[in-house]
């Protein structure tokens, strides 16, 4: 027995949102869906479709373009999280959940001083992650390697992405694979992966934080 926490990122994409929705909506799973500001702006009813269903809807930034560990300016990388922010509006968890990017990868590279005091400031609640099978880069191959990572511990969370890799089309085969496993879903987060909650670091900064960080 397992559990899996679903979590997919860089979205909304209209050709490939819908497709995720409805798999989710066929084995009754909640998920979080982490988005772009500005994709959002672009395509907001399908966000306003997955927060009617029950999902959650997180900040992803506005742009994901430059991580935020290697923004020099501290206004870039606020105004990064808070116009995403703002534009959530009403879609926005009352925990104001943010995950950084940083291609997978957990380190300095995720924030920089600016954002780690903001989020704080602010009462966002950071999600990070456990698991990322790189479906974008095997599209075909990787529920194997999902389903591997799942097996890894307890309580999984995993970050997967409604983009157009075509790796979505194999969805369904994870998610039946899982439940015959007999892995549980649910939608809340393992406390590991969570550094900041509602504004108060629950671990040390610093591993986080480009050039490291005094407080936590």
């Amino acid at each position: 027995m397992f559990d899996l926490t679903l979590t997919f990122d860089n979205g909304p994409e209209p050709e490939i949102t819908p497709k995720v929705l409805l798999e989710l909506e066929k084995r009754d799973i909640l998920a979080t869906f982490f988005v772009i500001g500005e994709k959002l702006r672009q395509n907001r009813p399908l966000v306003d479709q997955a927060h009617a269903a029950g999902h959650w809807i997180g900040n992803h930034t506005w742009t994901h373009g430059i991580p935020l560990g290697d923004r020099a300016e501290g206004e870039g990388a606020i105004a990064e999280i808070a116009e995403t922010q703002a534009e959530l509006g009403i879609l926005a968890h009352q925990d104001k959940f943010f995950r950084p990017f940083s291609n997978g990868k957990i380190g300095p590279r995720l924030l920089n001083a600016e954002a780690a005091a903001l989020l704080q400031d602010e009462g966002y609640t950071c999600v990070l992650w456990n698991a990322v099978p790189e479906e974008w880069l095997d599209p075909e191959g990787w529920v194997d390697r999902a389903f591997d990572q799942c097996l890894e511990r307890p309580w999984t969370l995993m970050v997967l992405h409604d983009l157009p890799t075509g790796a979505m089309d194999q969805l369904a085969r994870f998610l039946d694979r899982v439940a015959e496993a007999g892995g549980r879903f649910r939608q809340d987060f393992p406390p590991d992966c969570v550094p900041i909650h509602r504004g108060t670091p629950t671990t040390a900064l610093s591993p986080y934080v480009s050039g490291g960080w005094p407080q936590g």
